[in-house]
């Protein structure tokens, strides 16, 4: 075989090997968005409840996805303003993850020092497809040692204190690291999970999911960031949460120790 019909050989096996990769890819791209997801939720006393509620409402109207809140027992979970949720399972026996959901609020800051909450972010995380912190959320994801060396977001009052965790902060309203996805406070977690049916259900159904719930922020009010409201309400919000910030950077000083020590 003479050298010019070896290399056209070569470059022909090359072209082939290349051209059934990318169907391979193709076809499990088309897999990945056809196939039922399951999401658990993480639900914890004092969490803020639209942090759940609000990526609850766009991930369980996702055709073929299933839901569930997961709790350390079946009783009736208190948010941080009053509302009670009943959790569909516990930690020992919900199903496996395909998604995991990491609502924020205070209880976020008690589950960052409770070992077993601990673990089960670390466990669910590393066998998931897809990590999903909301608000304050992010803490626990980064006290799990999830955000070592990931690019992630949070409340705008907390996720400064991702650093300790190894994670590089980021101030936008979503932010995706590979198959991890943070958002901001509160309301941008159903941005978020808008955004996370897009990118694995397709763009179709994100639309129509927002479209179903009217979805079409509108407030009253400019602001809703420390970058477009009033100086003086920013001062006077971070005045009002002066004491509760210095108990979180206490809480996340001691989850980071714990975390370094473990190795993670």
């Amino acid at each position: 075989m003479d050298e010019q019909r070896r290399k056209l050989l070569q470059a022909s096996g090359v072209a082939s090997v290349l051209l059934v990769s990318a169907t391979a890819r193709s076809l499990a791209q088309g897999v990945s968005k056809g196939r039922p997801m399951h999401v658990n939720i993480i639900t914890v006393p004092d969490m803020v409840q639209l942090d759940i509620t609000g990526p609850y409402e766009v991930l369980a109207r996702t055709p073929g996805w299933t839901v569930d809140l997961v709790a350390a027992t079946p009783e009736a979970v208190r948010t941080d303003r009053g509302l009670r949720l009943l959790p569909n399972v516990t930690r020992a026996t919900a199903k496996p993850s395909n998604i995991l959901v990491i609502p924020g609020g205070t209880g976020i800051d008690t589950a960052m020092l409770d070992a077993e909450w601990v673990d089960y972010v670390r466990r669910e995380s590393a066998k998931c497809d897809y990590v999903f912190g909301v608000c304050t959320g992010s803490l626990l994801l980064g006290a799990a040692g999830v955000l070592k060396g990931k690019r992630a977001g949070g409340h705008w009052q907390a996720r400064d204190m991702l650093t300790q965790f190894g994670a590089t902060v980021s101030n936008d309203r979503m932010t995706r690291d590979g198959n991890i996805y943070t958002s901001g406070g509160v309301t941008s977690g159903i941005d978020m999970a808008l955004r996370v049916v897009a990118d694995i259900a397709g763009l179709e159904t994100a639309q129509k999911i927002q479209l179903a719930m009217e979805y079409d922020p509108a407030p009253p009010f400019a602001g809703g960031t420390p970058y477009t409201s009033p100086p003086d309400i920013v001062a006077a919000v971070l005045k009002d949460s002066s004491k509760r910030r210095a108990l979180r950077e206490s809480m996340v000083a001691e989850a980071a120790q714990r975390l370094n020590r473990s190795g993670g």
